[in-house]
């Protein structure tokens, strides 16, 4: 059974994922929050597997909720859910150390593959942001802190795109999991 955690400032909107979450018997929703800042504090209490995140919420985003999570050297995997399909959001969200990026209008069911997914430790990407992606340069992004893709990680992104898992990608371009994992990360 999979332990699941949402943290989403829209109540409606963390009901819902809820609901849909009660559907799949093998997982379990264990805690709910409307900020990032008590995630820290939650998961030592009650650790996860899986949280499911928005990316923009008042109090703290998802973005500066994963960064703290990562300096505390947490090994949850985290999701981020939301309704903005943009490029240079993903490739924070990436840097910042999310698992994967999906849009909120996805289906229960790709909802639940996804979860399960990332648990396994796959990285998880929307196709529409990865083909954003290859239509414009990352160095064109407002953010100076943003250091492009090099033409290893964007063949990487394809893959993952295409729904190749870590390991499959290493095969496929000869390269060990490890590095692939790092090249996500």
């Amino acid at each position: 059974m999979l332990k699941v955690a949402i943290v989403d400032d829209q109540a409606l909107v963390r009901q819902g994922i809820a609901n849909l979450l009660s559907l799949h018997p093998q997982i379990e929703l264990l805690w709910q929050l409307d900020s990032g800042l008590e995630v820290v504090d939650k998961l030592a209490a009650a650790a996860v597997d899986v949280l499911l995140m928005d990316i923009r919420m008042p109090r703290q985003s998802g973005i500066e909720t994963l960064q703290q999570l990562r300096r505390g050297n947490s090994d949850c995997k985290v999701i981020i859910l939301t309704t903005f399909d943009d490029p240079e959001l993903f490739v924070q969200a990436m840097q910042a150390g999310a698992n994967g990026f999906l849009l909120k209008d996805i289906d229960t069911d790709k909802l639940h593959q996804a979860i399960f997914a990332v648990a396994d430790g796959q990285t998880l990407a929307e196709p529409v942001l990865l083909n954003q992606l290859n239509k414009q340069q990352l160095s064109t992004f407002s953010d100076p802190g943003i250091e492009p893709l090099t033409d290893r990680e964007k063949e990487i992104l394809k893959l993952i795109a295409g729904g190749f898992s870590n390991k499959e990608i290493a095969n496929t371009i000869f390269l060990a999991p490890g590095t692939v994992k790092n090249h996500v990360s």
